[in-house]
């Protein structure tokens, strides 16, 4: 949610920005807003009038009382209801102003990082770096399901039984490849100087519109029926809530917190091929980065993140490479993002395994966390958030990178000590 302040001020930024997004359906909005606003601050200075003359009433009250002006006094105290019901009815009309003003300000886009390329999907974004040597055997890669069943480590059948399409049994080794990879993550990110969380799964409506926008909220969450509460998509959903209504004193930032958890995904869309098995899932889990910070340190909080994904996989040895989400796939609350994509030898192309954002101050409006400056300023916090890695997504990449000739599957150094010491599966 931007500051309404651009709205009265800049308005062509914002709607030149909503044009950036191919959004062109939402200018409108922000002459609503505009006009609601005007409307909303006349009802305020009305009954702030009214308020003033109550008070003058109200004493006058006592003293006509007093001096035995008992007319006086009932015509006074006529005048206080009169003021009364006319108060009553500006603050009814200030509160359903405010309630429209948020309801637009809610789907207006946060204003975008002018670094942003601008593009209208997905298929617009760019290259920015590769990391590591793509490459591609000499021997034929399988789908990774097929690697996973000659392992014996997946049971798609029995899943589909129990709970339908997009969900997954995953044994023996192939589980233990799963857990020791979300452990490394977690380890990999506490030795960078982040703290481990493990936050609820389950959250409440009123974080769900703070930490996202309506489009994703309908695309991505599972409501529990006759609750106000959602299970989570990512544990940033929760870590970001973790802090809502809050005031945070400049000496606790940043907060650099990093959270396990399952995520559970409505994943709505047709799905192609490569996209079977469990590449796009409705369960699954993830070890996240959350950063809290100053307006000043996002961008710099924003470099590192990434970089610890990148650094991440390739001491697992996977080529990835970073890519510069344009404004037109951006969601609209983020300022900037960035995808990492893993190498994937079978299909010869490189996929998406992780996704690095800067919100700036959009979730903290929303959510109202706040920072005092030592001067006793209170200011909106930015929020940032990055995945360290998704498996069994991730495990795709793995797998391929990581295959043999004879169908054994090679463990890199750093994952040994979290696997039993095996240097191979298979």
């Amino acid at each position: 949610m931007i500051d309404i302040n651009l709205i009265r001020n800049n308005p062509e930024l914002v709607k030149e920005n909503i044009r950036k997004k191919f959004q062109e359906h939402k200018l409108p909005l922000v002459d609503e807003v505009a006009e609601l606003d005007v409307s909303y601050r006349k009802a305020i200075q009305q009954a702030d009038g009214l308020r003033g003359q109550l008070k003058i009433v109200s004493k006058q009250i006592g003293a006509l009382m007093g001096k035995g002006l008992k007319d006086e006094a009932e015509a006074a105290k006529a005048q206080v209801a009169q003021i009364k019901a006319e108060l009553a009815g500006l603050e009814e009309k200030e509160e359903t102003y405010q309630q429209e003003i948020r309801k637009r300000m809610l789907v207006i886009p946060n204003i975008i990082d002018p670094s942003v390329p601008v593009g209208r999907d997905d298929s617009e974004n760019v290259e920015v770096e590769r990391f590591g040597e793509p490459v591609t055997p000499d021997f034929e890669v399988p789908y990774h399901v097929d690697i996973m069943e000659r392992l014996s480590g997946i049971d798609l059948d029995s899943a589909r039984k129990t709970s339908g399409n997009g969900f997954y049994y995953l044994t023996g080794d192939i589980a233990r490849l799963h857990s020791a990879v979300l452990s490394y993550a977690r380890d990999f990110m506490i030795d960078r100087g982040f703290t481990y969380c493990i936050p609820p799964y389950m959250i409440h409506g009123s974080v769900v519109t703070g930490v996202m926008s309506f489009a994703e909220m309908e695309n991505m969450m599972y409501k529990i029926e006759g609750e106000d509460l959602y299970l989570i998509g990512t544990s940033e959903h929760s870590m970001i809530g973790k802090f809502i209504d809050t005031i945070l004193d400049e000496g606790q930032l940043p907060q650099t917190l990093t959270s396990y958890s399952p995520c559970f995904r409505k994943e709505v869309g047709a799905h192609g091929i490569e996209e079977r098995g469990v590449y796009r899932i409705h369960q699954f889990e993830k070890q996240e980065m959350i950063v809290v910070c100053k307006p000043e340190d996002s961008p710099m909080w924003y470099e590192r993140l990434w970089k610890n994904t990148v650094d991440f996989f390739r001491s697992l040895d996977i080529p990835v490479r970073t890519l510069e989400c344009c404004s037109g796939d951006l969601a609209d609350l983020k300022v900037k993002s960035v995808d990492v994509e893993a190498w994937s030898p079978r299909q010869k192309k490189y996929f998406e395994v992780g996704s690095c954002s800067n919100l700036g101050d959009a979730q903290a409006r929303r959510l109202q966390i706040r920072v005092k400056g030592e001067d006793g300023r209170k200011y909106f916090a930015h929020t940032l958030n990055n995945t360290c890695v998704a498996p069994p997504r991730m495990l795709i990449a793995f797998l391929e990178n990581n295959l043999e000739a004879d169908g054994r599957v090679r463990i890199p150094e750093a994952l040994r000590m979290y696997m039993g010491g095996k240097s191979f599966i298979g």
